[in-house]
């Protein structure tokens, strides 16, 4: 598919964990122009070095194939964070990735550099076919919840949300990745402590037209976020399939507007990270 084609179909994809992958539904129909956003989570690669090497190969192999047709790939923890919250300039993981797709423009950013960060994964990139303007991030900040890591008492770092827009089609879409803290994790609850899902929202209900946004929002009882996005008038492509492969959460999701219909989503395996893909296919709404 070229980066031009008429207003039509799309389709998202993002991390989850399925049962066995499965293929497009019956019956759902995949002539003529589509856009396909695709939604990969790449999990602190290489943060093991004893697996460094098997590790990027995995991944590499899998965003790959995740992102062959993708005219949009949203990626997270495209970075791994390093000591004394040091950012690499340019990030080496992104300019790797950009390298392997010529093709796409892209974006990224890193939080907000932090002494505190932990030795995992930071920094959020979009990627498309297509060119990518106003572009925007936005710091979360994270409350002072203490929590201990290796024997020391700390307390979170800030999160991050990203946006930009681009034109498929003639039609202008904007797409938004974010990264929430697992609030779970911590023997918390963004329920109790729901400022980063506000600004969040805050920020996506603005969108003037079809838009989407991506990303792991670390809520394990996803309902009440679910219900909460529904407020601000977007929807989730799914909410059965778990997203998580160590514990049966769905923590990832992509939501979608009214300027967007959804037709088909499928849930791909992945080595590369203890997240899965998501994949799903939209059609813009009628003018």
């Amino acid at each position: 598919m070229g980066n031009e084609w008429p207003p039509g179909r799309g389709r998202v994809t993002s991390p989850l964990r399925p049962p066995p992958p499965r293929g497009p539904r019956r019956g759902a129909r995949r002539a003529g122009g589509r856009v396909k956003l695709q939604y990969v989570f790449v999990d602190a690669p290489g943060f093991q070095p004893r697996h460094r090497n098997v590790l990027n190969r995995a991944l590499n192999r899998r965003a790959a194939e995740a992102a062959r047709d993708a005219d949009v790939v949203l990626l997270q923890e495209v970075e791994q964070a390093q000591p004394g919250g040091a950012q690499s300039d340019p990030p080496p993981n992104y300019t790797r990735l950009r390298a392997e797709f010529p093709d796409y423009d892209g974006c990224f950013h890193y939080p907000r550099p932090d002494p505190r960060e932990l030795p995992f994964g930071v920094g959020l990139a979009i990627l498309s076919k297509t060119p990518l303007r106003e572009q925007r991030h936005w710091d979360l900040p994270s409350p002072p919840i203490e929590f201990e890591f290796q024997g020391a008492r700390l307390t979170p770092t800030d999160r991050l949300l990203i946006s930009a827009a681009t034109t498929i089609g003639g039609r202008k879409l904007f797409l938004y990745n974010t990264h929430l803290l697992a609030f779970f994790m911590l023997n918390s609850s963004s329920e109790s402590h729901d400022a980063q899902r506000t600004l969040v929202l805050d920020q996506i209900a603005k969108a003037q037209g079809p838009a989407l946004i991506g990303g792991d929002f670390n809520v394990r009882r996803h309902e009440s976020l679910a219900r909460q996005f529904a407020r601000a008038g977007y929807r989730p492509v799914q909410t059965q399939e778990y997203t998580w492969r160590r514990r049966p959460y769905v923590l990832d999701h992509i939501f979608y507007n009214s300027g967007l219909r959804p037709v088909d989503y499928a849930v791909h395996p992945t080595p590369a990270s203890d997240h899965h893909v998501l994949e799903a296919q939209f059609e813009f709404s009628s003018r």
